[in-house]
C-alpha cells in the first residue's frame, strides 16, 4: 500500500498519518506534500495506491495537482470546506470527510476504499500459477546499485547490504562492512525491486538483508531488535510486522 497525502497544516497529516498505522497496521509506505508544486511532481514520479487530500494547500488548491498530473487513483478528501463536494467527485473522489473528523469517519471512508478496490477473490489455483512463475523470474530482481561518489559512480551488489534506511525521498544504505551509501529512490520504490527472500521491511522505515542478521533479540512490546553486520544500533522491528517476520525467517 503506497499512500499520497496532501495537506498543509501538521497537526492534520499527524492524525491521517496515525489513523492510517492503527488502520493498516502500519503496512504501508507514504510521501506527502503541503503544496501544489510538490505534490504535482510526486504524483508524476510515482504510484499510489490512494491519496489523502485536503483541499486547500499552501501554494493553491489540490484540485490543480489532479489536473497537471492525471491519474487513476482513488481520493479520500479530508477538508474544512463543504463547497467543494461536487468538484470532489467530478475527480477520483470515493469519499468526502469534514474536519475535525472522528477516527471512525476515516475508518469508514478506508472501508469503502478496501471495498471498492481491493482485488476480489480469484480462483484457488491462480496464487500457486504465480508463485511458480516468481520461483522462475528472480533475475529480474535488482543485484545491485549504481552509487553516485564524488570520485564517480560505485557498484554496489545488494548481497552486501545489510539494511536500507528511508530518508525522505531518498534512502541510506549500510554495507556489511560498515559503509554508508544514499541511493535516490524512496523506500516504497526500493522494496519492490528486492527479492522478497532475501529482503523484508521490518518496520516503516527499515528493510534487512537476512544475510546479514548477526543476532535477533526479544524486545518490548512484541517486537524484536535485530543486529544487523555494519550497523552499529539495533533495527527494531512494528509489532504488527513481528510475526510476519518470524514466519518469513523460517522459509
Amino acid at each position: 500500500m503506497n499512500v499520497l497525502i496532501l495537506e498543509d497544516e501538521t497537526p492534520a497529516h499527524k492524525k491521517l498519518v496515525s489513523y492510517l498505522s492503527d488502520f493498516f497496521d502500519e503496512s504501508f509506505t507514504m510521501d506527502s506534500s503541503r503544496t501544489v508544486k510538490e505534490g504535482t511532481a510526486l504524483l508524476k514520479r510515482n504510484a499510489y495506491d490512494l491519496i489523502l487530500s485536503d483541499i486547500k494547500l499552501l501554494d493553491g488548491s489540490s484540485f490543480e495537482v489532479f489536473e497537471k498530473a492525471e491519474t487513476a487513483t482513488p481520493i479520500i478528501f479530508c477538508t474544512a470546506y463543504d463547497e467543494h463536494l461536487l468538484q470532489a467527485f467530478q475527480t477520483n473522489g470515493i469519499a468526502y470527510i469534514l474536519k475535525p473528523y472522528l477516527k471512525e469517519d476515516f475508518d469508514k471512508a478506508l472501508k469503502k476504499f478496501l471495498d471498492l478496490f481491493e482485488p476480489k477473490t480469484l480462483e484457488k489455483d491462480i496464487f500457486k500459477k504465480l508463485n511458480n512463475v516468481l520461483e522462475h523470474r528472480n533475475e529480474n530482481y535488482k543485484k545491485r546499485f549504481a552509487i553516485k561518489k564524488r570520485e564517480g559512480i560505485k557498484l554496489l551488489n545488494t548481497t552486501d547490504i545489510s539494511l536500507i534506511q528511508a530518508n525522505g525521498d531518498f534512502c541510506k544504505v549500510i554495507g556489511s562492512d560498515g559503509q554508508l551509501h544514499s541511493i535516490t529512490q524512496n523506500i516504497g520504490s526500493v522494496i519492490k525491486e528486492l527479492n522478497p527472500k532475501h529482503f523484508y521491511k521490518i518496520n516503516r522505515s527499515q528493510i534487512v538483508n537476512i544475510g546479514h542478521i548477526e543476532n535477533i533479540e526479544s524486545y518490548a512490546k512484541n517486537r524484536l531488535a535485530l543486529k544487523i553486520r555494519g550497523f552499529e544500533e539495533h533495527a527494531i522491528t512494528s509489532s504488527s510486522i513481528t510475526k510476519g517476520f518470524r514466519n518469513w525467517l523460517e522459509q
